[in-house]
C-alpha cells in the first residue's frame, strides 16, 4: 500500500534524474550497469537508487529488489515524457525555467548539506552521543509479542477461541494472518517499546502480562489483531536503536549552525505578502546552546519520542514495529 502510494508521486520526484544521468560520468558496467536505454539516453542502476534517496523512510527500507520493477518502469516513462517535452520546448516556458531552478537550488542545498554530514557525522561521533546518551536514559519497558492480523472482527473472535481451547498461537499466526512476514515468523515482533507501536496496538499489548494474549480482538487501521506478549524486560535503547536519531539530530545541528554562519557572512532580505519588509526571524526553536569549538551538541531524544519535527519539519509517522512490522502494517 505504501508503495504504491509512493511510486504514484514518484513521476514528480524523477522528471530530472534524465538530465542527471546523462551527465554523470560512466561507471564500470558490473559495478553500475545499465538498466534503461530510451532513445540512446540511459538510466543506470544508481539513477534508480538516487531516485530512492527523497522517498520516504519506509520506502527506503524496502528491499531494492522488490521496489525495483515498478520504479524502473517509472523512471522510463518520466524519460519519454521528458524527452518529448524538451523537444516541445517545454523548458523554454518561463514558468517551468522557474520550477527548474527552484529544483536545481534544493538539489544542490541537499547535496551540500550530505558533504557536510559526511564529513562531520563520524562513527565516533556517533558513540560518543550515544554514550552519553545512555548514561542519563532511564530503562523503558519493552515487550516481546506475537500478534494475527486478520480483516475482519469475527475472524479474530474465532482465533482467540482456538487459543483458549490451546492452539498454538505461533502456528495460527502461520497459518491465518494476513501480515506477510509473520506467516514466516509466526507473528514475532520481536522487542519494541509502547512509543514505538500505534497507540491502540501498544496500549492492548503493554497490559498484557508475559504469557498472556489479548481476549478481545484490537483494531488498528491496518485490521483486526490478535496480541500475545512472549516476554517483558526493562532495557536502555541500544546503539542500533538509537544511532539513526542521534544522526539525524547531528545533522540538524551543522544544518543550523551553517545557515547561521552564513547569514551572518550574507545579506538576507525577508519580506510578507504584501512586499513589506519581516522582522528579524526568530533563532530556530532547536539550535540551543552553542557548543565548544569543534564538538557536536545534538539535543538527544529518548528513542519513541518525537521532537516535534525533525529537518524537514514533519514528524515521522509511527509504524507498528520499527524493524519488522511488513508493508500493510506501515503508514
Amino acid at each position: 500500500m505504501a508503495c504504491r502510494a509512493f511510486l504514484a508521486v514518484l513521476l514528480a520526484l524523477i522528471l530530472s534524474v534524465p538530465a542527471v544521468a546523462q551527465q554523470k560520468p560512466a561507471a564500470p558496467a558490473g559495478d553500475d550497469p545499465v538498466v534503461a536505454r530510451i532513445n540512446g539516453q540511459v538510466l543506470h542502476r544508481s539513477d534508480l537508487q538516487q531516485a530512492l534517496h527523497g522517498a520516504p523512510p519506509q520506502i527506503q527500507q524496502e528491499p531494492f529488489e522488490k521496489i525495483y520493477p515498478q520504479l524502473l518502469n517509472r523512471m522510463a516513462s518520466a524519460m519519454l515524457l521528458a524527452q518529448a517535452g524538451r523537444k516541445a520546448k517545454i523548458d523554454a516556458v518561463p514558468a517551468v525555467k522557474e520550477q527548474l531552478a527552484i529544483a536545481d537550488n534544493e538539489i544542490i542545498a541537499e547535496a551540500y548539506v550530505v558533504s557536510l554530514s559526511r564529513a562531520e557525522i563520524t562513527e565516533a561521533k556517533l558513540r560518543e552521543a550515544y554514550d552519553q546518551f545512555v548514561k542519563n536514559a532511564p530503562p523503558q519497558d519493552e515487550v516481546s509479542a506475537r500478534h494475527i492480523l486478520v480483516p475482519t472482527e469475527q475472524e479474530a473472535k474465532d482465533i482467540i477461541e482456538q487459543l483458549k481451547k490451546g492452539a498454538d498461537f505461533a502456528a495460527l499466526a502461520k497459518e491465518k494472518t494476513t501480515d506477510p512476514s509473520g506467516k514466516a515468523s509466526g507473528g514475532d515482533l520481536g522487542f519494541f517499546t509502547k512509543a514505538d507501536m500505534v497507540p491502540d496496538f501498544a496500549n492492548a499489548a503493554f497490559a498484557l502480562k508475559k504469557g498472556e494474549f489479548t481476549q478481545t480482538p484490537v483494531h488498528t487501521q491496518f485490521g483486526w489483531h490478535v496480541i500475545k506478549v512472549e516476554d517483558r524486560r526493562s532495557a536502555k535503547p541500544t546503539y542500533e536503536q538509537v544511532a539513526p536519531q542521534i544522526a539525524q539530530q547531528m545533522q540538524q545541528h551543522i544544518i543550523d549552525q551553517k545557515l547561521q554562519e552564513l547569514k551572518n557572512q550574507g545579506k538576507v532580505e525577508l519580506f510578507d505578502l504584501n512586499g513589506k519588509p519581516l522582522a528579524s526571524a526568530a533563532p530556530p526553536p532547536n539550535a540551543g546552546p552553542k557548543p565548544a569549538p569543534g564538538q557536536q551538541a545534538p539535543v538527544l531524544i529518548p528513542p519513541g519520542q518525537s521532537s516535534g519535527a525533525g529537518a524537514g519539519g514533519t514528524e515521522a509517522p509511527p509504524t507498528l514495529s520499527p524493524a519488522t512490522a511488513p508493508d500493510q502494517l506501515r503508514h
